[in-house]
C-alpha cells in the first residue's frame, strides 16, 4: 500500500511509515502519531536523496542492518523537533531565581532538552542575576539527543532577531554584538558560555553519566513526545537526581500528576520532589 501523494518522487509505503515509527520509538522514545506521514517524508527524504536512494524501505534496511551505523544519528536528528526561544514560558524563570536565592552557590541545574541553546543560556542568565555575579563553570548541564542542535548551542552564536525581546541591560551584559562580517549576529559572552556544559545525550540510554544531585531539572516540552510508560520511567530517574527540595520544570502542555508519585505540583507546570519516607525500624522485642 502506498501512502497517498502523487507528487512524491520517493517511495514511502504505509509499511515503511510504521517501521519509522517503531525505529524512532525504540531508539529515542519518540511516539510519532499516525498522522505524521508528511513530516516523516519531508524530513527523511533529504537523507534518502543524499544517499542516492529512491525507496524508504532501502533506507530503513540500511539502519536495521547495523545498530551502530552512523546514519542512525542523521535519522534521529531529522525526526527531532527543535522549537525554542530565549526565556520561553517566562513564568518559570522568576521561580528559578527565587529558588536560587535560597540556596548556597554553586547551584547545579540540568536542562535535558537543550535544543539549540536558548533555554540553557536563559537558565544561566537567571542564575547569574539571582546570585549577583558570574557563575561557576558548568553550573548548567545541557543535553539533547540532536547532535546538530547541541553543536549550535555550544557555539553560542545567534541572529540578533533571537534576542530582540531581551531588555538592553541584559543584552549588553550577556551578549557580544557582531561587527563586520558578523553584523546581525550576537555571541554569548565567554563568562556565560563557560557556565554551561553541552553534551549529546539520549534519555533512553541506560547510563546517563550526568552527575548530580541537581537543584533543578528543566524537562520542558519533551515528554509530550513520549508514551506514558516512558514518561513514568524518566520521571523516576529524575527524582533520584534531584536534591530533596529540588524542582522539576515542565512544559506548558505537560501534566505529570497522574503519571508519577515521585513529584507533586508546586506551581504552574513546576513540580517538587516528594520526600522519600524511610520505613521506621521495627522496635526490638
Amino acid at each position: 500500500m502506498l501512502v497517498a501523494n502523487n507528487e512524491r518522487d520517493l517511495l514511502l509505503t504505509a509499511e515503511d511509515f510504521d517501521c519509522v515509527r517503531r525505529l524512532i520509538h525504540a531508539r529515542a522514545g519518540i511516539s510519532l502519531a499516525p498522522h505524521k506521514t508528511e513530516m516523516v517524508y519531508s524530513r527523511l527524504s533529504k537523507r534518502l536523496r543524499k544517499l542516492g536512494q529512491t525507496r524508504f524501505c532501502d533506507y530503513l534496511a540500511l539502519l536495521q542492518s547495523d545498530a551502530a551505523h552512523l546514519e542512525w544519528e542523521h535519522f534521529t536528528n531529522a525526526l527531532t523537533t527543535n522549537l525554542t526561544a530565549f526565556f520561553r514560558e517566562d513564568h518559570h524563570f522568576p521561580i528559578l531565581a527565587a529558588h536560587a536565592r535560597t540556596r548556597r552557590a554553586p547551584l547545579r541545574v540540568w536542562c535535558c532538552a537543550a535544543s539549540t541553546g536558548e533555554e540553557p543560556y536563559s537558565i544561566a542568565i537567571t542564575l547569574a542575576e539571582a546570585q549577583g555575579g558570574n557563575l561557576a563553570p558548568e553550573s548548567v548541564l545541557s543535553t539533547d539527543i540532536d547532535t546538530h542542535a547541541i553543536a549550535t548551542a555550544a557555539a553560542g552564536i545567534y541572529a540578533h532577531d533571537a534576542v530582540r525581546k531581551l531588555d538592553p541591560e541584559r543584552l549588553q551584559r550577556f551578549f557580544l554584538k557582531g561587527t563586520g562580517e558578523r553584523t546581525g549576529l550576537v555571541r554569548v559572552r565567554p563568562e556565560l558560555r563557560q557556565a554551561v556544559e553541552f553534551r549529546a545525550l539520549n534519555l533512553l540510554d541506560r547510563d546517563w553519566d550526568v552527575g548530580g544531585p541537581f537543584d533543578a531539572i528543566f524537562c520542558r516540552n519533551l515528554m509530550i513526545y513520549f508514551d506514558k510508560d516512558t514518561q513514568r520511567a524518566l520521571l523516576a530517574r529524575f527524582a533520584t537526581l534531584l536534591r530533596p527540595d529540588g524542582l522539576l520544570f515542565a512544559g506548558h502542555s505537560e501534566n505529570f500528576s497522574r503519571v508519577t508519585r515521585a513529584f507533586r505540583l508546586r506551581s504552574q507546570t513546576v513540580y517538587e520532589r516528594v520526600p522519600v519516607v524511610e520505613p521506621q525500624a521495627r522496635a526490638s522485642a
